[in-house]
């Protein structure tokens, strides 16, 4: 499974203004909805029923917010990278600043985690995080983020 096969162009996000993680989620479901049709409020509310579970917030100014949807017919992914990092309740109790979203079809079980675990792959990559906190366009962050070759060592890992 590749990054592209989750992510499109319009769903990258760069220079991200957030006052928290309530907003940020709030900003993310927003461009979700747009680029799946859902309603806005069932993603943002998917999304917070999750973070009730405990934080995706995973350490290292990343998090990956997720969760599962009936009336989604593909795992869909939306990134964005925050112009200020911002308290996410993470882990290591760093702020965050690198944001990928995944939403998946309630029946997508195996597909679900395996997005999840190769989306973690690329940012656990310090390489590519370096390369995306760097990035000045959505369309840089995109080449970064689907680039096989820069992710590669990544994937066998």
């Amino acid at each position: 499974m590749n990054i592209s096969d989750l992510l499109k162009p319009a769903a990258v996000m760069v220079s991200l203004k957030a006052q928290g993680k309530k907003h940020l989620l709030q900003e993310i479901a927003t461009r979700a909805a747009q680029v799946t049709r859902l309603p806005e409020r069932k993603i943002f509310e998917t999304l917070m029923e999750r973070e009730r579970l405990g934080t995706t917030g995973v350490g290292q100014g990343i998090a990956i917010p997720h969760g599962r949807l009936a009336d989604i017919g593909a795992i869909v992914g939306v990134f964005a990278r925050l112009e200020t990092p911002i308290d996410f309740d993470s882990v290591d109790n760093q702020p965050v600043d690198l944001v990928f979203m995944l939403l998946a079809p309630e029946g997508a079980g195996a597909d679900h985690l395996k997005a999840l675990a190769r989306v973690s792959r690329l940012l656990r990559n310090q390489a590519a995080t370096e390369k995306l906190r760097a990035a000045k366009t959505s369309e840089a962050l995109y080449a970064i983020l689907t680039d096989t070759t820069s992710t590669s060592g990544a994937q066998a890992a």
